[in-house]
Order: C-alpha cells, then structure tokens, then sequence
C-alpha cells in the first residue's frame, strides 16, 4: 500500500480516536460493552462481524438497540433460532444490522405516538424499503418504551442495572452514541405471505395467491397494504371464490398502494389521499380515536414488512365505491361487496396459502428459496451450507449447550484495551 495512503489512514484513525478519548467521562463502544455483565452475549456477537464493529467505532451519532443476554437465552425458542443453530451467518448479519439505528434515539425522545426509524438493514436479499428497513418505536403507560418488529415482535427498553438507582435516563452513552438495552430480539420483517399467518389472515394470504398478486405483493418496492380480516373475506366467500381471477385481482389492487413513501401511520394523518394499484384513490379518516380507510375500520396498524407495511382492517373496499365515507358511530359496517358468505368455519382461499411459510424465512424481498427448522443439516439452503448436525433435534440439543453469539461463526477481530481503534486500524488496513 502507497506510504501516503497508509499515513492519511492513519491520521484519520488517530484523529478519531483523540476526539472519541478527549470527551471525559465517556467510555467508547467497546469500553461501555465490557463494562456490561448483562451484554457479554452481545459483545460476543457484535466483534464476530468486524466490518460491523470498525464501522460502528467510527460513528459519531448512533444509536443500538442491544439485546440482553435473557434474549440470548430465548433464540432457540423464536423464529431465529434456525438460523443462529445452523450457522446462517449472513442471516445473522441482517438481524444484528436491523439493531442499528443511524443518529441519536435518547429513550426521552419517545412519547405515546410511534415513530418509524430507518436501520442500517439495507440489503435488498433481505428488506426493499427505501431508506433501509423500519423499526417502530413507542413510550406506553409506565412509562416504558416498546420497539415493534416483524411478525409483531415487541422489544420492551431495559433499565440498565447501573441507572436504576440513579432516576437518570435508561441510555448508556458512549461516544459515538446511545446503546438500548432490550429484553428481545427485534425480527427483521418478513413478507406478506410469510407474515400473514400469524395474524390469521390466511384468507387474504390464499388470495393473493389465487389472483397471481403474490410476487407483487412480496417483492415490490415501498408498499401499502390494507388486508381485510378473515371474517371480511367469508362474509363475502362464496361469491369472491367464484369469480375469475382477474376481477378478484381488481379488488384486491384496489388494497394496495404501491407509493414511494410508505403508509406507516404516522405518515397518513386525516385527511390523507392515497392512489391504489387500482388507479383510484382511498381516503384516510382519524375519528372517535379510530383510524379508517375509505369506510373501512382499521382494527390493526403498523405490522412491518419486508417491503413495507399492512394494516388490517375489517371490511373489504370496493373499488366502485371511492367517495363512500367512515361512520364511526358503528363497530363495523356492512360489507359494501355483495356476495354470499361462507360458515364461519371455512376460510376462503385458505387452500392456496403456501403451507411452509411460519418460520423465519431467508427468503427476502427480492430473493427467493427458503429456510426452516426441516432444513438443519441437509447442507444447501436458500443462502447456502448449513453448517448443522444430522437431525434438527441433535443441533437444538447441542446449541443449548453454548451461547448464541458462540454458535455463529464468522471472521473475528481480538479486541484489546483499545478496542474500537485498534479493531477498526486492522479491519482498514487489511482491506486496502
């Protein structure tokens, strides 16, 4: 490497670190994590990834959502646990990226109104959403901050054992940001057909499906999803499963918003238009504390995706009915769609909801292939060698008797007392 190459490095390392060490009273990444018994696990983790670690030891404004070791403990029983047994290191990459938050998140700066922030999960074999992929956030009644993930995950803020006497904020500082603590995991969102059984709409998941609207709904870029509820789709059964797939596919276009600002709810206050795949447009209602769309009664908000966001509501819209209006007075008004309906113990288009898609899934926003717990040790998955044992019950076994953090290998940087310099220094000058 060219001598004034390596000295501009090196003076950039050097003039980082000397500001990092001349802001007194605060440790840096590593030092802080050290300093954390209920962090050992995550540490562990973190320094696996070196390319990670030596980015984060240059930032001056960002912000960790850090897993407890507790959380560690419950891999195995989450829809993670596959991928961290079996080695998935790439998998396990996306996960530690989506704990990532660019810029300064102080747990004061919550109230009770979600905010949706942006994460360094930007690879698009695992999210298409623009900006990287979203993690919500809220403070609830105690008060005690909650952050939202795929699948509906919650991720309640730790008081770090250090603060609890204090009375001062939950953050731990460092300088080059704020570390979280947090009793869970966050999962990064799935997509929708993957997503959708674990809120039983596997109606609105066989539709899809049965419409030839799938690759969309899962691949396309920065959508909108507004899925009618089960009982929508068998009050409405009989007469939605007989039509052809194409008059099918309008009403279901006439759900979708495919804009290039997601619909997350705090971007569609009262008052707001949104243009549908359809071509026509669905108007968003804030009354009597409820949030509708069109005259449709939304029951669910903010449940990520991997391309996006849905929200479940409790009545189809009908494309030929645009200007109909909320009325907040009634629980939930009648179906505007004429049709028959179905028992309340036949789910339409259920049949045609692909069966393997609960676990968490490698498959991404625009990759396809999948993995599940069925697939430990049958060497090639959808991301390539499961370093696994023969049977998926000796690999559970086995992995419970090592960390997490232990079972995923990947090339490591030894840090020392110096860590973030010294780390970062090698990881630079080995990759010139």
């Amino acid at each position: 490497m060219p001598f004034n190459l390596f000295s501009t490095v090196l003076l950039v390392l050097l003039s980082h670190t000397s500001f990092a060490l001349a802001q007194q009273g605060t440790k840096d990444l590593t030092e802080l994590l050290q300093s954390n018994e209920n962090l050992t696990e995550f540490t562990t983790l973190l320094t696996s990834y070196g390319d990670i670690y030596a980015n984060l030891s240059f930032q001056s404004e960002v912000t960790i959502l850090t897993p407890n070791n507790d959380a560690f403990n419950k891999i195995p029983y989450s829809s993670l646990g596959p991928a961290f047994e079996a080695n998935q290191s790439q998998i396990v990459r996306s996960v530690l990226q989506y704990h990532i938050l660019p810029g300064l998140h102080p747990s004061e700066s919550y109230n009770g109104t979600f905010a949706f922030d942006p994460t360094w999960l930007q690879n698009t074999s695992y999210t298409n959403v623009t900006g990287g992929q979203m993690v919500g956030g809220v403070q609830q009644a105690g008060p005690v901050n909650v952050f939202t993930s795929g699948m509906g995950t919650r991720s309640t803020l730790v008081t770090p054992a250090e603060l609890v006497l204090t009375g001062h904020s939950q953050d731990l500082r460092f300088t080059g940001g704020i570390v979280h603590v947090i009793d869970n995991f966050l999962i990064p969102p799935q997509t929708f057909t993957q997503t959708v059984p674990q809120f039983n709409l596997t109606a609105a998941g066989g539709a899809v499906e049965n419409a030839s609207l799938a690759d969309y709904v899962n691949t396309h870029k920065d959508l909108t999803i507004f899925v009618p509820q089960n009982m929508a789709f068998q009050a409405l059964g009989g007469t939605l499963e007989s039509m052809p797939s194409s008059q099918l596919q309008r009403i279901l276009d006439y759900h979708i918003v495919n804009s290039s600002t997601v619909g997350y709810s705090t971007n569609i206050p009262n008052g707001t238009v949104l243009r549908t795949r359809a071509g026509q447009n669905l108007t968003i209602t804030f009354a009597s504390n409820s949030l509708f769309v069109n005259q449709a009664r939304v029951l669910q908000q903010d449940l990520l995706l991997s391309n996006g966001v849905m929200h479940v509501i409790d009545n189809f819209l009908d494309p030929n009915a645009p200007s109909v209006t909320a009325n907040p007075e009634i629980p939930t008004g009648p179906p505007l769609l004429q049709g028959t309906s179905l028992s309340e113990n036949v789910v339409p288009f259920a049949s045609y909801l692909p069966t393997s898609v609960t676990s968490f899934d490698t498959a991404s926003a625009s990759a396809t292939g999948s993995f599940a717990a069925s697939d430990i040790g049958k060497g090639t998955t959808a991301f390539g060698s499961a370093a696994a044992s023969a049977s998926a019950s000796s690999t559970r076994t086995s992995a419970t008797k090592k960390s997490a953090a232990e079972r995923v290998e990947s090339p490591r940087l030894e840090l020392t007392v110096m860590g973030g310099f010294l780390g970062a220094l090698c990881w630079v000058v080995g990759a010139l």
